[in-house]
């Protein structure tokens, strides 16, 4: 497998520095370690129907009324 970038580097600086760039590293990790999924199609659906309702009931007032005379 190939050497990246950055491996290539450390490498060439451990060779003629003599430091090792890896242990200026802390020990945790600056990423998320658990697994991601992608959602159903169901779940997909849900959260489109509810993204919508809530989007319609702040628009309907029920309950709600007022009167203009026109005089």
């Amino acid at each position: 497998m190939a050497k990246s970038k950055a491996k290539k580097q450390r490498d060439h600086q451990l060779r003629n520095q003599k430091r090792d760039v890896t242990n200026s590293r802390g020990i945790q990790v600056d990423f998320s370690t658990h697994e991601r999924k992608t959602k159903t199609k169901q779940e997909i659906l849900k959260k489109h129907e509810t993204k919508h309702k809530r989007i319609l009931q702040e628009f309907t007032h029920e309950g709600d009324a007022f009167l203009i005379w026109v005089a």
